[in-house]
C-alpha cells in the first residue's frame, strides 16, 4: 500500500464520517432535543431572574 491509497482511505473515512455526522445533525427525531438545547441559555437567565427577584422581596 502506498502512500496514495492510504490517503484516499483517509479521504472516504473522513468524508462518510462528516455525512453521518451530518446526517445525525439534521435528524428530524433530534429536533426537539436539540430545541431544548438551544433554549438552556434562556432557562439559566430566567431561574436566575426568578432567584433575584425572590430574594428581593424577602
Amino acid at each position: 500500500m502506498d502512500y496514495g491509497t492510504l490517503q484516499g482511505i483517509i479521504t472516504i473515512v473522513v468524508m462518510l464520517t462528516f455525512v453521518g455526522i451530518f446526517a445525525w445533525a439534521y435528524s428530524g427525531r433530534r429536533k426537539k432535543q436539540f430545541d431544548e438545547a438551544a433554549n438552556l441559555v434562556f432557562a439559566d437567565d430566567e431561574n436566575q431572574a426568578l432567584k433575584d427577584s425572590g430574594e428581593q422581596k424577602q
